[in-house]
C-alpha cells in the first residue's frame, strides 16, 4: 500500500489495478480525466482529488484540537493529539467505502484519527464538532486553493488580452450578429470585450475569499463550547487561515452559492473567448487559428480548434452544476437530508472545470494566430454587400479606441 505525503497527512492509497483484462479491478481505478480533457493533468484536478479532500479534513480536525486549546476549552495536554492525527495514515479507498454507513466520510475518519491519538487526548479529537463542520471546512480549504489557481490563470489570460487589444486596436474587421456579417469593428475592440469579461470574473472570484470555516456543532449552537463558542470559531479560522463567520452557516449556504456563481462566471468568461475562436476559425472565415491544431482521426487535412472546443464544453457544463448547488440553498431545519450531500460532487466538479478552463484559455490565447489577409477579405465582402468604400469603415470605427482605452484603464485598476 503506497503512502502519499500531503500538506496535512500521509494518505495511503492502494495501487491501481492492472488494465490488462477489461473490467478487472475497475473499482480500484481512479477517475483520471479521460472524459474531461479540459481538466486532465491540471493543477485544479490534483487539488480536488480525493486525497486532497481527505488531507483537508485531517487538517481541519488537527486545527480544531489546537483551536480548543487556544480558546481554553481543552487543556494544553491535548495539543499532542493534533500532531498525532496530522501524521495519521488514512486509506482513502477504505474511507470511501465506509462512508456509506453514515452517509459521509467524516464519521469513519474520526475513528481513524482517534485511534492515532494517545488515549488520554483522543476525546478531544472532533470535540464539539459534527461531520458537516469538518467536511464543509475541508471543502472550503480545497476551494480556497483552487480559487487562487483560477485567479492566477485569469491573471495570465488578462495580461495577454490587454497586450493584444492594444496591439490590434485599429485593425478593422467584420462584426457579426446572429451569425451574419453586420457592421465593421476592430480586432482590438473584440479582444477588449473578452478582457472586460475576464475582469468581471476576476473580481467575482476575489470576492469569495477568504472562505469561511464551518463550526456549529450538532445543531448549530456550539453547545459543547458554551461561552467559549465564538473564541473557538475565531481560533479555528485563524489556524486554517480562513474567515470566521458571524454565525454558523450550516443551513445558510451563501458561501457555497456565491462560490458556485463565481466559478460559473469564470468559466463563461473563458467560454466566450473560446466560442468566438471556434466560429472565426471555421474554414470559410479563417480569421484566426489556434497555435497547435488538433488532429482528426480520419481527415488529415483538418486542424481542429480543440482547446477552444474543450473550454466551450466546460463553460456549458458549469451552469447546470451551479443550479444543483443553488437548489441545496433552501434546506429544511437544522440539517437537511440529502440537500447538503448533493452539493459535494457538483462543487468539486465546478472547481475542476473552472480551473481547467482558466488554465487552458490562457494557453489558447497565447497561441492564437490571426490572419490579416482573411480579415481583410471578409471585410471587403461586407463593403461590397453594403456598397461602401474603405473610408466608411474608418468613420465607423475611429471611436472604438476610446472604449479600448477604458478597458485597459480598468485592467490597470483590477491588477494594480
Amino acid at each position: 500500500m503506497d503512502t502519499v505525503s500531503t500538506c496535512a497527512s500521509r494518505v495511503p492509497t492502494r495501487p491501481c489495478s492492472s488494465m490488462s483484462s477489461p473490467g478487472e479491478g475497475l473499482a480500484e481505478v481512479a477517475v483520471l480525466g479521460l472524459l474531461s480533457p479540459v481538466v486532465a493533468g491540471t493543477t485544479g484536478e490534483r487539488l480536488t482529488s480525493d486525497r486532497s479532500v481527505v488531507a483537508a479534513m485531517v487538517r481541519a480536525e488537527a486545527s480544531l484540537v489546537r483551536a480548543l486549546v487556544r480558546a481554553g476549552v481543552a487543556p494544553v495536554s491535548a495539543e499532542p493529539a493534533a500532531a498525532a492525527i496530522a501524521d495519521a495514515e488514512v486509506d482513502v479507498r477504505d474511507l470511501a467505502e465506509r462512508a456509506v454507513e453514515g452517509g459521509n466520510p467524516v464519521i469513519p475518519l474520526v475513528k481513524v484519527l482517534r485511534a492515532a491519538a494517545a488515549e488520554e487526548s483522543a476525546g478531544w479529537v472532533h470535540y464539539g464538532a459534527t461531520s458537516q463542520d469538518i467536511l464543509d471546512t475541508a471543502l472550503m480549504l480545497v476551494a480556497g486553493d483552487v480559487v487562487r489557481r483560477i485567479e492566477a490563470g485569469l491573471t495570465r489570460l488578462a495580461a495577454t488580452l490587454a497586450r493584444m487589444a492594444d496591439e490590434h486596436r485599429s485593425l478593422p474587421m467584420v462584426a457579426r450578429t446572429l451569425t451574419q456579417q453586420a457592421m465593421p469593428t476592430t480586432l482590438g475592440m473584440r479582444i477588449a470585450g473578452w478582457l472586460a469579461g475576464v475582469h468581471d470574473a476576476v473580481r467575482s472570484v476575489r470576492s469569495c475569499v477568504p472562505l469561511p470555516v464551518s463550526l456549529g456543532g450538532a445543531v448549530g449552537t456550539n453547545a459543547a463550547y458554551g461561552e467559549h463558542g465564538p473564541a473557538v470559531v475565531e481560533a479555528f479560522a485563524a489556524e486554517l487561515d480562513l474567515a470566521a463567520p458571524v454565525s454558523p452557516w450550516h443551513t445558510r449556504r451563501t458561501p457555497v452559492i456565491d462560490l458556485a456563481g463565481a466559478l460559473t462566471l469564470a468559466g463563461e468568461s473563458c467560454g466566450k473567448i473560446a466560442a468566438d475562436v471556434l466560429v472565426t476559425a471555421q474554414t470559410e472565415i479563417g480569421e484566426v487559428r489556434e497555435g497547435t491544431g488538433g488532429a482528426s482521426s480520419v481527415m488529415a487535412h483538418k486542424a481542429n480548434p480543440t482547446q477552444s472546443m474543450l473550454v466551450v464544453a466546460a463553460a456549458r457544463e458549469l451552469p447546470p452544476l451551479a443550479s444543483i448547488v443553488s437548489a441545496a440553498g433552501a434546506p429544511e431545519q437544522e440539517r437537511p437530508a440529502g440537500a447538503w450531500h448533493s452539493e459535494w460532487q457538483p462543487l468539486r466538479t465546478m472547481l475542476r472545470l473552472s480551473a481547467g478552463a482558466a488554465e487552458r484559455t490562457a494557453g489558447l490565447v497565447e497561441g492564437l494566430r490571426f490572419d490579416p489577409d482573411a480579415i481583410a477579405r471578409n471585410l471587403d465582402h461586407l463593403l461590397a454587400a453594403l456598397g461602401e468604400d474603405p473610408g466608411w469603415v474608418v468613420a465607423q470605427t475611429e471611436h472604438v479606441g476610446l472604449w479600448i482605452d477604458r478597458v485597459l484603464a480598468q485592467h490597470s485598476e483590477v491588477f494594480r
